[in-house]
């Protein structure tokens, strides 16, 4: 334990969780899209964008997977950044297709609208667990 009591030192497995849950948030954005993709008829590839951003987590969620720290490192930073700008995107994409088709006079699409709120969520958890991961790292090495 951290000797104020609240921060644990961050050993190389937990180091290596962070990797692997980067592995189950890339099944689950693969799993995702598959879904919505054929569950609307394998009619709008739009919809396989969350499989996208889940083969790129998930590659380097598994380059992650090192003893090297700065190999680990690295990939770790990029896979927050993808997820953080994931979020941004999705998020931003989610509140135009709403507003847009509500000023047209049109039901928005609740598949894609709930495919993209469900990224959302999921990379927002996900980079909450990156940052809380990153600074716990931190103050265990300040000790």
């Amino acid at each position: 334990m951290h000797p104020s009591g609240w921060y644990p030192f961050v050993s190389l497995k937990e180091r290596l969780c962070l990797a692997k849950i980067t592995v189950v948030f890339a099944i689950l954005l693969i799993a995702l899209g598959l879904a919505g993709y054929f569950g609307t008829g394998a009619q709008h590839a739009t919809a396989l964008i969350p499989t996208w951003f889940g083969a790129a987590l998930g590659m380097c969620g598994l380059l992650a997977m090192s003893p090297d720290e700065g190999r680990r490192k690295l990939f770790m930073h990029i896979n927050v950044t993808l997820g953080l700008l994931g979020f941004i995107a999705v998020g931003i994409e989610s509140i135009r297709g709403y507003v847009h088709a509500k000023s047209a006079g049109v039901q928005p699409d609740m598949i894609a609208l709930a495919s993209k709120l469900t990224m959302t969520g999921l990379l927002l958890v996900y980079v909450i667990l990156c940052v809380r991961s990153f600074i716990a790292a931190r103050r265990s090495r300040q000790v």
